[in-house]
């Protein structure tokens, strides 16, 4: 239950009152009213912009608007006073009770709390990771796909239809690359070649990834094939390792996505489509539609490469639809570009009945989101929308130090090893970590992961700050249960009907107001794409509530259980049963489990 959502309704419905009264004139457009809380919240507990938005189409000064929609919004249920600030900003406040009824209902639905139907079953592609099938996961993939999965998973709770993608980037340069290096370990493998002589051609560098992880590849097509491979022309070993790379690397990267928890419900294959004919049909159809022809490219801007060469190409009118300017789609050899594939790719998505596309990619493709965002108007006839999360680098430390690269990948530490040395360190903890820490920063601003802090056990550390938050409220109501209740009292079913008319401290209202913001957020977090506002309002769930806590080592009468007062012990226990709830129901959208106890 959205309680802003309530009373926008509630606004909405005097400002038609008004109409009716022909105070307003008709036809006017609501859909820019808002109801939200106040920047100053000693001003109230909902403004609204309502006379502000609406005074110029309906021919009226914003105060005297405001003046006649405070008189009708005063006597809303619930709405102790209204009121009119500055030129016309409108303010409620409301009846505490508003507050304390939230909290139940927090209790009722338990972590579905915050569920919304915003999204009205609105389909939505979310591609994330997407990284060549050249090797296993690094750390900066990991921070694409935790924010992919929890930009799905914050979706999916909003009531959106999502679809987690995973686009196979397996019909270029790199995964023949890929073959290269992996006949070179299997011709180890099958005695065929010493280990000096790989070593030789690494350090020549005939081969570019050198990485560890092909041994394993490498040893089980030598058990399965022996040395077939090694007595036939490159045309015949070439296509054959090429595919069985590309399996075995997916495999690999499956397996690393699992360790963090991402599981996606589609794989598509660039090779796929282009062997399908799909690549050609979409270009077929480009060019019917007169946004293909043959032309000459101006240089590129600044220092000429000394490759560039000007030379007739197939050019897409990329500039008729926001780039900068015209693209390539054949290379000289005459294959697809990268670009020709991507659109036939996104057409796939478009046709699949997905009208909002989120694609989530490196930093250093930024310079590829105008010409694909362009493609997208194109192939959708401007029915889709394309948003771009582009996620920098990830820093790896610990203790301040850079982390050295591993000799399993050659040239990067893997999100296994992440993982791995988190688990070891924490009894297990390593993916919820992993992911918290990545979804404390908006996916393109800088992040530093340093091991150590994320592991210290202080205020300064979101992970720990949060969950201890949790495990604290869980440890109060074993208490209770324990102590002067029983299991089934303490339930959030049994806390439902506790007295929480008995919450009046000012601190206890705040947390509860807190609380009772969460749908409101995530509404407003799945509507930017940007899951990481969920981090910032957990924060807040959690000082409140080690705010009350602390509160109640110095004043004993505020104490969540008082033996002398069992109604008022209730009335508290309802309110850590909330915070609980409502950082577990947060957790969720980050794929993190909530802690019971802290070790």
């Amino acid at each position: 239950m959205n309680l802003f959502n309530v009373y926008k309704d509630h606004i909405v419905a005097a400002l038609e009152a008004l109409v009716g009264a022909g105070t307003l004139p008709a036809g006017l457009d609501f859909s820019r009213v808002t109801a939200e809380p106040p920047r100053d919240a000693s001003h109230g507990d909902i403004a609204t912009n309502a006379a502000m938005v609406l005074s110029k189409p309906a021919g009226l000064k914003p105060r005297d608007l405001a003046d006649a929609l405070v008189a009708r919004l005063a006597t809303v249920p619930g709405v102790t006073e209204a009121s009119v600030a500055g030129p016309g900003f409108i303010n409620l406040r409301l009846d505490e009770g508003v507050w304390r009824g939230v909290l139940r209902e927090v209790l009722r639905q338990g972590v579905r709390f915050g569920d919304s139907t915003m999204g009205s079953g609105h389909k939505v592609n979310v591609e994330y990771v997407s990284a060549n099938p050249t090797g296993p996961m690094h750390v900066g993939h990991g921070r694409g796909a935790v924010v992919g999965d929890a930009l799905a998973l914050l979706l999916t709770k909003a009531g959106y239809e999502v679809c987690k993608e995973y686009y196979i980037n397996d019909a270029g340069a790199q995964v023949d690359k890929l073959a290269d290096a992996l006949y070179a370990r299997y011709l180890v493998a099958c005695g065929r070649e010493t280990q000096a002589q790989f070593d030789a051609k690494l350090a020549a560098k005939e081969i570019e990834y050198g990485g560890d992880y092909l041994v394993p590849p490498a040893e089980k097509l030598a058990a399965r094939d022996g040395a077939k491979w090694a007595d036939v022309a490159e045309d015949e070993w070439r296509p054959a390792l090429r595919a069985f790379g590309i399996d075995e690397m997916m495999a690999l990267i499956r397996e690393d996505l699992a360790v963090l928890g991402v599981h996606h419900d589609v794989f598509t294959s660039e090779k796929g489509l282009v062997d399908a004919g799909t690549v050609q049909s979409v270009l077929d159809d480009l060019k019917a539609r007169g946004l293909i022809y043959e032309g000459v490219l101006e240089p590129p801007k600044g220092k000429l490469p000394d490759d560039w060469e000007p030379r007739p190409q197939t050019l897409f009118k990329a500039t008729d639809f926001g780039d900068e300017v015209d693209r390539a789609l054949m290379k000289s050899d005459g294959s697809f570009t990268y670009f020709a594939s991507d659109i036939a790719y996104h057409r796939d998505k478009y046709l699949r009945g997905y009208r909002t596309l989120i694609d989530v990619w490196g930093a250093d493709h930024g310079g590829y989101v105008k010409r694909v965002a362009a493609a997208v108007k194109a192939v959708s006839a401007g029915e889709a929308t394309l948003d771009v999360k582009l996620c920098q680098l990830v820093k790896l430390m610990d203790n301040g130090e850079p982390v050295k690269m591993s000799k399993r990948a050659g040239t990067f530490i893997t999100l296994r090893e992440v993982v791995d040395e988190l688990n070891e360190r924490s009894g297990g903890k390593g993916k919820d970590l992993v992911r918290f820490i990545i979804l404390t920063r908006k996916n393109d601003a800088p992040l530093e992961f340093d091991y150590s802090k994320v592991l210290e056990q202080s205020k300064d550390n979101p992970v720990f700050y949060v969950q201890y938050a949790h495990a604290r409220a869980r440890s109060v109501l074993r208490h209770a249960a324990a102590d002067m209740f029983d299991d089934a009292t303490v339930t959030a079913e049994a806390l439902a009907g506790a007295p929480v008319e008995r919450l009046v401290d000012p601190d206890e209202m705040a947390l509860i107001r807190t609380l009772a913001g969460w749908p409101r957020l995530l509404e407003s977090a799945a509507e930017a794409h940007e899951p990481h506002r969920v981090a910032y309002y957990l924060n807040d769930v959690a000082a409140g509530f080690h705010g009350l806590w602390n509160k109640g080592k110095d004043h004993t009468e505020l104490r969540f259980l008082l033996p002398e007062d069992r109604e008022l012990s209730l009335a508290r226990l309802a309110l850590v049963q909330g915070v609980a709830t409502v950082i577990a129901s947060g957790l969720a959208v980050f794929g993190v489990d909530p802690v019971e106890e802290m070790r």
